[in-house]
């Protein structure tokens, strides 16, 4: 009995089934030829041969390979186009026991993404990025990347690339060679047998130099585009061979560790000995007891810019960090210094957070009329706004919240500064939220405003806003009040 022996076969790194298309899932979407199918065996199987599968994490972009994740089985994060080396980064930080691997295109590395592979890059972030280089856009319909060819006609180049008009083409490996991080670079081609086989090493050796966390690595690839170069799979490799590689000649650019010089790290330190909270604040019993007198609470502020909107969102920030409490801080603002928009989320927490982003805030706390209404209609049911101003304006409703009405801009004034109406907003918010005590604002306030005066100032301002909840709501023009608020 003849027995056979299977050498060629899926890899167990990619799935099963591919689920893009309930109708086409035995296939890749891409076109017949292309040179990612063939990266990508080489790529699964290099992961599979170390055994690292259930330790590597794929970061891909924007470009032909954006369904990577439907491919390969693995750990998988999709990055915004030209920034899966600072994704990686990131991944690759906080998880640095595992393999981080990096997919990306010419336009999408070359291009947007040229900041992010040069830097990561420049400080020897531990992935290995597998940059695809067909000399031209494939999925956006054969823009001039800048790989492209000098001569070479592309949709926005019609005549050829002209050096005195689009430059020359970008040499992205030897360029990164020059830096001192790298420890592998090598540019390898998809154009036969022979050249395959060369880049199943390359691109196993970049993997491996990730199981041992060496550094940075990248293999360029070489590859063919027949759809979008008009050419069929033959011809295009033959492309490859004979246009391609003499420009981007292959072998290896960078092998060797870098060398570093000796420096002393920096000394470890706990949370509570950065925010030197002391051994009492720190501890177990002290923790659980500011847990008590603090509520977690994901709040929008916004207004115009020079009301003090982001700097109300920090000051929150640093009472919740204060109270021992998880927190975070996003502010988005126009580039106006004054009079343009500025809001920022913040969520104060007894658990880790997940996102600084906040769609849906319980609170809001509204500057101006502008703000309330684009802001409003994101308040979770049952929520509550804080409106600056005596009364609500004309033709507004938030049914689904609470209106509380506090002029902090006329109650600011009378205290002497409008500056601290945003400081009259935050003590209106700790008197109706009770999310943290008032007197963790003194507190702060007496640690981080180094003038006396201002510091007063500050101080009568949360005070006055506290005070005028206590009294007015409930009044007339103060207060709207929905079915099934909930104190």
């Amino acid at each position: 009995m003849i027995e056979y022996q299977v050498v060629h076969s899926k890899s167990p790194v990619f799935y099963d089934k591919f689920e893009r298309k309930s109708d086409l899932k035995h296939q890749t979407h891409y076109c017949p030829g292309c040179g990612h199918g063939v990266a990508h065996k080489l790529v699964a199987e290099a992961i599979a041969e170390l055994g690292l599968q259930d330790n590597t994490v794929f970061v891909t972009p924007v470009g032909c390979s954006v369904f990577g994740y439907y491919y390969f089985d693995v750990g998988h994060v999709q990055a915004a186009h030209g920034r899966a080396p600072a994704v990686a980064t990131g991944v690759t930080r906080a998880l640095p026991d595992k393999v981080v691997l990096a997919y990306q295109g010419d336009g999408d590395l070359g291009a947007i993404g040229i900041a992010e592979i040069i830097h990561a890059a420049n400080r020897g972030e531990k992935m290995a990025v597998f940059f695809v280089n067909n000399a031209i856009y494939g999925m956006t319909g054969g823009q001039l990347a800048p790989t492209t060819l000098v001569g070479q006609s592309s949709t926005t180049s019609p005549w050829g690339r002209r050096p005195g008009n689009e430059g020359f083409p970008l040499h992205i490996s030897e360029m990164l060679a020059q830096l001192e991080m790298p420890v592998y670079i090598e540019r390898v081609a998809l154009s036969d047998n022979k050249n395959i086989m060369k880049a199943r090493k390359a691109i196993r050796k970049a993997v491996e130099l990730q199981k041992q966390h060496a550094g940075f690595a990248l293999v360029e690839i070489l590859s063919p585009c027949p759809t979008i170069w008009k050419k069929d799979p033959v011809k295009a490799r033959q492309w490859v061979a004979e246009k391609m590689i003499p420009v981007y000649p292959l072998g290896v650019f960078r092998d060797r560790k870098p060398t570093l010089p000796e420096t002393t790290p920096p000394p470890q330190r706990s949370v509570a000995e950065v925010l030197d909270l002391g051994e009492a604040k720190g501890s177990a019993a002290a923790t659980a007891a500011r847990k008590s007198r603090t509520k977690p609470c994901a709040l929008k502020i916004a207004g115009f810019g020079g009301q003090g909107v982001l700097l109300l969102g920090q000051f929150l920030a640093e009472m919740g960090m204060q109270e021992g409490m998880e927190v975070s801080w996003l502010p988005s603002y126009g580039p106006e210094m004054r009079g343009g928009s500025a809001h920022c989320h913040v969520c104060l927490s007894h658990n880790r957070i997940g996102s600084p982003l906040i769609s849906t805030p319980e609170v809001l706390i509204a500057m101006n009329e502008v703000s309330l209404r684009k802001f409003a209609p994101q308040v979770q049911p049952g929520g509550i706004i804080l409106y600056n101003n005596k009364e609500l304006p004309e033709a507004f409703s938030a049914p689904q919240a609470r209106t509380l009405c506090v002029p902090a801009s006329e109650i600011a004034d009378l205290l002497g500064s409008a500056k601290v109406a945003n400081f009259v907003m935050l003590g209106a918010f700790l008197q109706k939220t009770q999310c943290m005590p008032r007197q963790t604002a003194l507190e702060v306030l007496e640690e981080t405003v180094k003038n006396r005066s201002l510091v007063e100032l500050d101080r009568r301002a949360v005070e006055a806003g506290a005070d005028y909840i206590q009294k007015q709501v409930g009044t007339k023009g103060a207060v709207t009040q929905s079915d099934g608020f909930a104190n």
